[in-house]
This record gives C-alpha cells, sequence and structure tokens, in this order.
C-alpha cells in the first residue's frame, strides 16, 4: 500500500507539473496564432515568415493540448483508453501534431539562414531568390512527413503488443510498448525524422552564426554603423538560444526511444518535463526575437 500510494503521488506531482507546462505553452502559442491571424486579416496576406510561425503555433497548441490529454486520461481514467480507436487516435494525432511542430521548427531555422546570411555562392544565392515560392512546398512536405508518422503510430497502438493500461509515456506518446522485431521500423522511421530535422537545425544556424559574426566583425573592423546591426545581434541570440533548446530536445525525443519500455521514474520524469516545456519555451524565444509579436506581448500583459 505505501509503494502504491508513493506511485499515485509520483503520478499526481508528473500531471500537476505536465498541466502547468502544457497550459503556459498553449497560452503562448494561441497569442502567437491569434497576432498573426489579426494581422492577416487587416493585411489580407502574410509574408514566408509569417505563415511558418502560424503553422508553427497551431501545430504546436494542438500538441501540447492532446498531449496532456492523453496523459490525464491515462493517469486519471485509464480506462477510458480501452475504447476503441480512442487510443489510436490520440496516438496518431500526438506523433503528427509532434513532428509537424519539428519541421516547421527546423523549416523556419532554415527560412532565417537563407533569408539573412549572406553568402556569395550562386546556389545560396538562387535560393534566396526563390525561397519565397518554396515554402509553401516546403511546408507542405513537412506535413507529409508528419502524416507518415502519424499513419505508422497509429498502426503501433493498434497492434495487441500496446498496453494501454499503463501510465508511461513511450515513443509516438502511448503507453509502454514491449520492444519487439514489429516496432523497429517504427523506430527507425521516428528516429530518421528525429535526426533530419536536428541537422537541419545545426546547419542552418552554424552557418546563419557563422554569417552574422563575420557580418559584424567587419561593420566593427571598418568602423562602420550599420542600421541592421542590431537586428543582427538579436537574430544571433535568438538562433543560439534556439539551437540549444532544440539540441536539449532533441536528445530528450532519443532518450525516449530508449527508455520507451520503462515504467515511470526520475528519468522518464525529466524526459517528459523537457519535452512539454520546449513548444512554449522555444514560442517564447520566437516571440522576443519578432518585433510585432514582442510589440503586441509587452501590450497586453499589463
Amino acid at each position: 500500500p505505501r509503494r502504491q500510494s508513493n506511485v499515485t503521488a509520483y503520478g499526481a506531482t508528473t500531471v500537476a507539473i505536465i498541466t502547468l507546462e502544457a497550459f503556459a505553452g498553449m497560452w503562448i502559442n494561441a497569442f502567437i496564432v491569434c497576432v498573426l491571424c489579426i494581422a492577416c486579416v487587416k493585411k489580407r496576406t502574410l509574408n514566408s515568415n509569417e505563415k511558418i510561425l502560424l503553422l508553427l503555433g497551431c501545430s504546436r497548441f494542438w500538441y501540447l493540448c492532446i498531449a496532456w490529454i492523453y496523459k490525464f486520461l491515462s493517469f486519471i481514467y485509464p480506462n477510458y483508453l480501452y475504447v476503441q480507436t480512442i487510443l489510436q487516435l490520440a496516438v496518431f494525432f500526438q506523433a503528427f501534431f509532434n513532428h509537424c511542430n519539428l519541421w516547421f521548427s527546423a523549416s523556419l531555422c532554415g527560412f532565417y539562414c537563407i533569408k539573412i546570411a549572406t553568402f556569395r555562392n550562386r546556389f545560396f544565392i538562387y535560393l534566396k531568390l526563390k525561397i519565397d515560392r518554396m515554402v509553401p512546398w516546403l511546408l507542405l512536405g513537412s506535413g507529409i512527413l508528419a502524416l507518415a508518422v502519424g499513419i505508422v503510430a497509429y498502426d503501433v497502438a493498434d497492434t495487441p503488443h500496446c498496453n494501454s493500461n499503463s501510465t508511461g509515456q513511450g515513443n509516438f506518446g502511448t503507453a509502454n510498448i514491449k520492444m519487439d522485431k514489429h516496432f523497429f521500423p517504427s523506430f527507425f522511421l521516428a528516429g530518421f525524422e528525429y535526426a533530419a530535422s536536428f541537422m537541419a537545425v545545426i546547419f542552418s544556424a552554424v552557418f546563419l552564426l557563422f554569417s552574422l559574426w563575420r557580418h559584424k566583425r567587419t561593420m566593427q573592423t571598418n568602423s562602420m554603423k550599420d542600421l541592421s546591426m542590431d537586428a543582427h545581434i538579436r537574430a544571433m541570440k535568438s538562433i543560439f538560444s534556439f539551437l540549444v533548446v532544440y539540441s536539449i530536445n532533441f536528445v530528450c525525443l532519443v532518450l525516449n526511444m530508449v527508455y520507451v519500455t520503462k515504467k515511470l521514474n526520475h528519468m522518464t520524469f525529466l524526459i517528459l518535463v523537457f519535452q512539454y516545456i520546449f513548444p512554449g519555451l522555444h514560442s517564447l524565444v520566437l516571440v522576443f526575437s519578432n518585433p510585432k509579436l514582442e510589440k503586441a506581448l509587452l501590450k497586453i500583459l499589463p
């Protein structure tokens, strides 16, 4: 009984912390979506940067919402997960929006790199000229990749090997999954998308930081005051913070795959905390790196 009460208290603490993180993340992402939707109504159009931010905010809002509902049900009302298709649909949408979050954020970092960085390479110049036309296709491709993972996750959750009576967090947001050769393709696909999106962020951030650092050094050497110097320094800070936060999130995603068969313990608790805080924390970084969003946030906070 004492062990059972400890497990219950531990689970209640986990749900309370996740609830706080999820609602904070949903609020900041809903704020981003509302500001951009109002701007779209006023201007009747959005630039490429705002389109990516809008979809990123939507995907993160729904990911946090569905992930919180699933975690709440798995702890408070676990029997509801036995109802046909509820677990499968929860796993599908959670995996879909989670990977949309990863790919849209990687696309945003790549967009910043191509738009802001200054390189004389012909291919890079071509990308800079065509990037606005490529953004819709880039977003469509990101959605298709996320949809593929969601379908695989639905198939995994639909197998009898999935134990929906557990409250542990699995690889796709599911309950504990027994390691079986049937699931290795799904793990490989998820791991490949994690690694691919992370490498895209790494390369984009490194190239952009190098370009901004070189530009800043040139301006200082020539004793010139560039009007965009503050914007470059601000971009360097936001990209660097994004790189740190995204790296921590990638490590948590990998550890989540490693601990997929483990019950709730201290390691899985830390993984959950970092995974739920990432969508809100990075969105907050994006808000303060965007003058329009920062101005709107500071206006409504009082």
